[in-house]
């Protein structure tokens, strides 16, 4: 390969990298923050193996990859940081990669929740919850062709199977 060829390979490798802040990059960079605590769910804290299925449960089990959760915890002593926090998560969420599905509340308590794809097509919903007396939580689950139905079917799922809460233990840390 000659020197051009290399450089113009460089050049659109580079331009096409975009540096603009992510969701995802929010996530990594606050993993470590000891104002936060962050979880990653496999789907294997939904313990299946005692419960009959739907087809329609499969299915949303079958999409389901992972999800993420990074939480922020509020006190007295960390408002501004709060407010800061908070700001920079709906600046995220305002990205025309995320389409809102639905809002609940308004002010300093409420929760939405996000999709990125299309309807029948999701690759991610991502739920923001808010209360400035406690903190928020943003949680993004992860998974192949979800659909809304799915997400409703793994919250049935979620109530009836045997939830492994090893996982969760990092957030019961944080509710105490």
């Amino acid at each position: 390969m000659n020197k051009l060829t290399t450089i113009v390979i460089a050049a659109i490798l580079l331009w096409s990298c975009e540096n603009k802040p992510t969701l995802q990059k929010y996530f990594v960079e606050n993993t470590e923050s000891s104002e936060f605590v962050s979880v990653d769910l496999a789907p294997s804290i939904i313990n299946t193996e005692k419960v009959s299925l739907t087809n329609s449960e499969k299915e949303a089990l079958e999409s389901f990859e992972k999800m993420n959760i990074l939480a922020f915890k509020s006190d007295s002593s960390n408002i501004a940081n709060y407010d800061k926090e908070i700001k920079e998560v709906k600046t995220l969420l305002k990205d025309e990669t995320y389409q809102q599905l639905m809002k609940v509340g308004s002010g300093n308590d409420g929760a939405a929740v996000y999709f990125v794809g299309d309807d029948e097509h999701i690759s991610e919903f991502v739920v923001l919850a808010n209360r400035k007396e406690n903190g928020f939580a943003v949680v993004r689950v992860l998974g192949n062709d979800m659909n809304p139905t799915h997400i409703v079917n793994m919250l049935s799922l979620l109530q009836k199977s045997d939830m492994n809460l090893e996982q969760l233990k990092p957030l019961q840390e944080l509710m105490k």
